[in-house]
């Protein structure tokens, strides 16, 4: 009731995917007129990957040789957890170190999941961590088979610093991502395949991640800003 009063009282509308945008539209009936798209933005930063390696490696005892791939989040269940652990198992390809990253009160259940999927030398949970920019730094792929998402940041963050980035087209960043890259839903495991192919073909794996951080220009927080502020100024003009 709330939400469907202040969509009809206010003047514009912000959303921050289009599928957002189609939500508001199909559940409250409001004109589509009303509702601008205005992406979110991340910040670009300079990427040490040796520094990051050697300061993480100390920690976690990581071998040069493993790929590795991330999940960053907290609230596990919805943003897919398990399906990220059910994916790792069914890798061909054995020689990874898998990091969970963020705050989960049923941690202890999802540690146990990786026992039962038998990947418990492969997945680290680390909890909350300050030095998240080091593990986008030294992962190759990003893995994010949330069950919804208006947008997540962690996508646009992934990218800009360089990794091979896979969603949810229940995800509004997935608008951002080519079609290859996007789960048709949490349980889509056909791209178990698609990482395989990418974890051997190191030429691939490096275009795909040298265009993601070109990609991620696109979408600063300078140009989240201004076409913000557009629309604000619209409306006061």
């Amino acid at each position: 009731f709330l939400e469907k009063r202040c969509f009809n009282n206010a003047k514009r509308i912000i959303a921050n995917s289009n599928m957002i945008k189609d939500e508001i539209i199909s559940t409250y009936g409001i004109d589509a007129q009303k509702i601008d798209v205005v992406y979110n933005g991340v910040e670009s930063k300079i990427i040490n990957h040796e520094g990051s390696f050697k300061k993480l490696s100390k920690e976690f005892y990581l071998d040069k040789n493993s790929k590795i791939l991330l999940y960053v989040g907290s609230g596990f269940k919805r943003k897919g957890v398990e399906e990220f652990l059910e994916i790792i198992s069914r890798l061909k390809n054995k020689n990874i170190k898998a990091f969970v990253i963020g705050k989960e009160k049923n941690i202890e259940h999802y540690k146990q999941l990786s026992k039962d999927f038998k990947i418990d030398k492969n997945v680290i949970f680390t909890g909350p961590r300050d030095d998240v920019d080091d593990f986008y730094t030294i992962s190759d792929i990003f893995l994010f088979p949330t069950r919804y998402e208006p947008f997540s940041n962690v996508v646009l963050e992934a990218m800009s610093f360089e990794n091979a980035v896979f969603t949810t087209q229940q995800n509004g960043a997935s608008e951002i991502l080519s079609r290859e890259f996007i789960m048709d839903n949490s349980q889509d495991f056909s791209v178990v395949d698609k990482i395989d192919k990418l974890l051997l073909d190191k030429k691939t794996l490096k275009e795909i991640q040298k265009s993601n951080k070109s990609k991620s220009k696109q979408f600063s927080i300078e140009k989240n800003l201004s076409e913000t502020l557009k629309v604000i100024n619209e409306i006061i003009n």
